[in-house]
């Protein structure tokens, strides 16, 4: 799942592109470098963002999907937590929303129901603006999976079909640096769930957390640190049960993909298509 941000303060500002035309350039670039997905989003959910008003979230996401739909036949995932938003994205053709407050807005599932889509349901403590404050818990894995055992029955319940559903432990929204690791080292755990995992570490603070101590020690940019470390954090994300990663480095991370999915599974033989991996069947 490659990331287009159509917003003027996501925390990578390689992947910000505030207007149509450079915003479906970019989704292009991603399709070209082999993303199944592309995510795009209209409103930052970096830590401390502010709410974006829904016309202007709108303004920004759904001439996008437009653009993109007639143009590739990539799945299209909208980055949203508003219902509204969602419902307009997929009349424009999207395939999948991709909502890190996991039906907080109460319309949401009945509108993803309604359209048949993809639904990737997150884990997030608190909202963008207060998620980092101080987050605590008592067992981050079972918390976790509770949450989001709680929003598919939600989901299921309003019409959302089994097969469309994924789930995605919000690495970075409302966790400390231990949370983190601790989340991605019980990846199997969520996988108790029965619903493919998504998991996002991409360019995010905790990576530079580890990093800082070995930067400090070689001559290399800040970018290079964050692009390895992003390949580690998704290798091992592949190797214990994820089955979608959301990137900013489509190329560069297909290749981190394609060796850890091999090794998982001893070898390319008999691996399911590329489609196959990115979705689960529910999804158009």
């Amino acid at each position: 799942m490659g990331v287009v941000n159509v917003t003027p303060d996501s925390f990578y500002a390689a992947s910000r592109r505030l207007d149509p035309d450079p915003a479906l350039a970019l989704a292009l670039k991603l399709v070209e470098a082999g993303a199944d997905i592309v995510d795009i989003g209209g409103e930052s959910t970096r830590p401390g963002a502010a709410p974006v008003d829904l016309e202007e979230e709108m303004r920004r996401v759904v001439p996008v999907v437009l653009r993109l739909r007639p143009l590739s036949r990539v799945l299209i995932s909208v980055d949203t937590r508003n219902a509204a938003v969602a419902e307009q994205a997929l009349d424009a053709g999207a395939d999948i929303v991709n909502d890190v407050s996991a039906l907080g807005d109460s319309r949401m599932a009945e509108v993803v129901a309604r359209a048949k889509a993809g639904l990737v349901l997150m884990h997030m403590k608190g909202t963008p603006a207060t998620m980092q404050v101080s987050p605590s818990y008592r067992d981050v894995v079972a918390e976790v999976k509770e949450y989001l055992g709680r929003a598919i029955e939600k989901a299921e319940s309003s019409g959302v079909s089994s097969d469309s559903i994924l789930v995605d432990p919000g690495i970075g929204f409302g966790k400390t640096l231990e949370h983190n690791l601790t989340l991605l080292r019980n990846l199997s755990a969520l996988s108790q769930l029965s619903k493919p995992i998504l998991v996002g570490t991409s360019r995010k603070s905790f990576l530079r957390r580890i990093l800082s101590g070995a930067a400090a020690r070689r001559a290399g940019s800040d970018d290079e640190d964050q692009l390895l470390g992003t390949a580690a954090s998704v290798a091992c994300a592949v190797v214990l049960g994820a089955s979608v990663v959301r990137v900013h480095d489509v190329r560069e991370m297909r290749q981190v993909v394609a060796v850890a999915d091999a090794i998982k599974n001893q070898g390319v033989e008999g691996r399911p298509k590329r489609r196959d991996l990115a979705v689960s069947e529910g999804v158009p």
